[in-house]
Formats: structure tokens, sequence, C-alpha cells
């Protein structure tokens, strides 16, 4: 009978039309929800008496096929957080631990994450962000697992050289012999820096440069003699010294140290210092890229050394292809980590588990995993969330249309009840 069939399709239309008005609903409700992706409603038609000639097939109404996830990328807000990330372009975050009940490694598009107490990067439902890790040097390995940022110490680490680029004056006149108990005055010129010992302490050095003939100098590293083992306080002590020798153009001809140990109080014993003073001729240099020997006044003009104190995190950053970098409370910098991320051959066929979650399935494929900014993965911008990308104005449209649906088919079961009590009433 075509009117209980109509009664029929009516209920189709009207689930239908009900169940993409909770897709709506759904988007409307997460518009600002930080990684979501909308969803759009797909409708199927339903054909009864299949298999027949086509002029006697009768359509059965619809049926709602799928909700089919819609992957656009979402506006970016920036935060000024660096634990807060973003992709823009193809992939995925990845982290793992409990979601619903469920244990695993899930993908997400929503980079809310901060660090625990623990030290660990997790999002907003502490969940563990998965990357590579990084070794003892800061260098990336192959590992991929949870990322830890600190609490983390950077050991110190004892001063092994000292590069010094400075003039000494040509025109100089030679001192009285050098004496390691009056330095300052036989000597010509002076610097001073900062050395670490083993345990990390600073030690101030300075280093007294005495000409002893045209071109010729001669050089001593000293140090208060208290700072060292079995020392008194007050008395230089000449922990390494060497010669500089020149050619008539002022550039740096040899260089040679002639002794370098040092015994700091508490620390590990005959600490060896290379002083530096630039790649002379000898060495195969042209002489002139630091040390010099012109005539101008003696001067100062840069010194570093390599060794820095102990220190823990105090602040980190991460570049477009999601390499974590540590900033530590001693000035140091060191790469602890970079953020993985994940491509799958079918994103589609993701399953989506809430939280701003998705798993991998049989239809999806396995996960692809990587660096961003490499094999077609999006770059990571930190101090950014990626929004929603949800259209509000085109979700009412869409709210509009299924609710005249539902309407037009709450309509159709009306008429066909109205004809089935008139058909009931034939009888009478």
């Amino acid at each position: 009978m075509s009117i209980l069939r109509t009664l029929n399709t009516g209920a189709t239309g009207l689930t239908a039309n009900g169940d993409a008005l909770g897709v709506v609903g759904d988007n409307i409700a997460n518009t600002n929800t930080i990684g979501y992706k909308r969803s759009r409603a797909v409708f199927q038609d339903l054909v009864t008496n299949a298999g027949r000639a086509e002029i006697l097939q009768i359509g059965a109404g619809s049926r709602l096929a799928r909700v089919e996830q819609m992957w656009q990328q979402g506006a970016l807000l920036s935060t000024a957080s660096p634990t807060d990330l973003s992709l823009s372009g193809e992939g995925f975050f990845m982290v793992q631990g409990n979601a619903s009940g469920v244990d695993g490694t899930f993908f997400t598009r929503a980079g809310q994450f901060h660090i625990a107490n623990d030290g660990y990067l997790v999002n907003t439902d502490n969940l563990r962000m998965q990357g590579y890790q990084a070794d003892a040097n800061g260098t990336v390995t192959g590992s991929i697992g949870n990322v830890r940022i600190g609490p983390m110490a950077l050991p110190a680490t004892a001063t092994q050289q000292v590069n010094l680029a400075v003039n000494l004056d040509a025109n100089a006149q030679i001192p009285a012999p050098f004496d390691p108990l009056l330095p300052a005055q036989t000597s010509n010129f002076s610097t001073s820096v900062d050395v670490y010992d083993s345990l990390g302490n600073t030690h101030q050095v300075t280093t007294y440069y005495a000409k002893t003939s045209i071109n010729t100098w001669d050089w001593h590293a000293m140090e208060d003699v208290g700072e060292i083992n079995g020392g008194t306080a007050g008395t230089p002590f000449e922990g390494a010294s060497g010669s500089l020798s020149f050619t008539t153009d002022g550039a740096l001809d040899t260089d040679v140290q002639n002794i370098s140990s040092w015994d700091f109080v508490g620390a590990t014993a005959g600490q060896v210092v290379n002083f530096d003073f630039g790649t002379s001729i000898a060495d195969g240099g042209t002489g002139l890229d630091a040390t010099t020997n012109f005539g101008s006044a003696s001067a100062n003009n840069s010194i570093d050394q390599n060794g820095f104190a102990a220190g823990s995190v105090s602040g980190i950053s991460v570049n477009e292809t999601g390499v974590i970098t540590g900033s530590f409370s001693n000035g140091q910098r060191r790469t602890l980590g970079q953020v993985a991320v994940a491509t799958f051959r079918s994103v589609d066929g993701l399953s989506r588990a809430g939280q701003g979650l998705w798993a991998r399935t049989e239809e999806s494929g396995e996960a692809l995993v990587g660096a961003a900014g490499t094999a077609g993965r999006g770059s990571i911008t930190a101090g950014t969330l990626e929004q929603s990308n949800v259209d509000v104005g085109r979700e009412f449209v869409d709210l509009i249309a299924f609710q005249r649906g539902f309407s037009a088919n709450a309509k159709v079961i009306q008429t066909a009840d109205e004809l089935y009590g008139e058909l009931v009433n034939l009888r009478r």
C-alpha cells in the first residue's frame, strides 16, 4: 500500500534531517574549540523494488549515509605562549595516554600544550606529546617518545679553551723582565676572563702580555693562588704561559703555549686550558683573524671561553620544524627534542575519538611520522593555536535547510496519516 510506504518514506526523511540537525548543532557548539574540524552530513537516497524495471522502482526516502570531516585549515590565533603550537598544512600532533578509557596513541590538531609538574609536555587532558628525543649533547635522535622539558639540569662544564683577539702595540717599550709577583708592573698590557672549573665555580684569570723583543711577546695567565689547592690568598699563580711572534706586517706568525695546569680548590686537578690567539701563519692561517701586532694602542677586541656553570631550564622555544630549544639559567641554549608530526594515506579514514582527538583505523592506514616541514607535512608556529574551521554563517544556512526538510517530512507523515484515516473510515 503506497500510503504506508509514504509514512515510512516521511519517517526516513524525518530521521535523516533530524540527524543532520545534530551535525550542525555539533559544529556550532564547537565554534570556539581549538583544532576542531567541522562535520558535514552526507545524505543517500533509498529505493524499494530493487532489481525491477526502472518504471516500477519507487523511492523509499533517504538516510544519513555518513558524517564527513572537513579538514580545511583553521585561522591561527596568537597566544604568545611558547608551548602553544599550531600546524599550517597537513599533519597531526601525536599524544599518548588514556582518552575516554582507552590507552593508546592519538592524533590532534589542538596544540594547547603545557609543561606538567613532572616536566613532560602534555595537552589539556594530560596526554603526553610525542616527539624525537635529544641526547645529552643536544643531538636529536631517531627515537620517538614522551617529550620532556624539565626539571632538567645542565651540568657544569669546565673551561677547556679561551679564545683571545687582541692587538699588541708594536711601538711598546720592552719592560723589565716579567715578575710573577709583580705582573702588572712588568708587562705592557693585560686582559681578564672568567673561567670555570669542573664544579662550575668561576675564577678570574688575567693574561699579561710582555714585549721581549721586536715583534715578539710573552704571555702569562695568572690567578689568585688562594683559589688554587694549597695556596694562600693574595699571591698570584701562573697557570699557563707561552709566546707570540709576529711578521713585519703585524700578522701572527707563531703561537706557542708552554704550560697549562690549574688545580682549582675542590675541583678536578690538572685542568688544562688552551689559550688560542687565532690562526697563525705557521698553522696555515693568515695570522690576521684574531691577535695582531700593529702600531696602535694595545686593545682587547674580543674574548670568550667555552665553560659554564650548572643551570636549569628557564624557558623554551620551538621553531618551524618542531625543534625544541631550551634556555638555561646559566645562559646556555641546548636542543631538548623535536615535535613529531603524523600524516595518513587517508585522513578521512580516521576515527573521531572526542576531546579533539582522532584514532587510526585500517581505513586510514598507519601513521607516517616525521619532522614538520618534511614529506608534505605542515610547518609549526609556536605561540599560536589553530582555531575551529566552523563558519557560523554557513552553519545557520544549513540549519535552516535541515529544519525545513524536517518540517516538510513531518508534513508528509501528517498527510499520509490523514489519508490512512480516510481509508479506514471507508468501512463505516
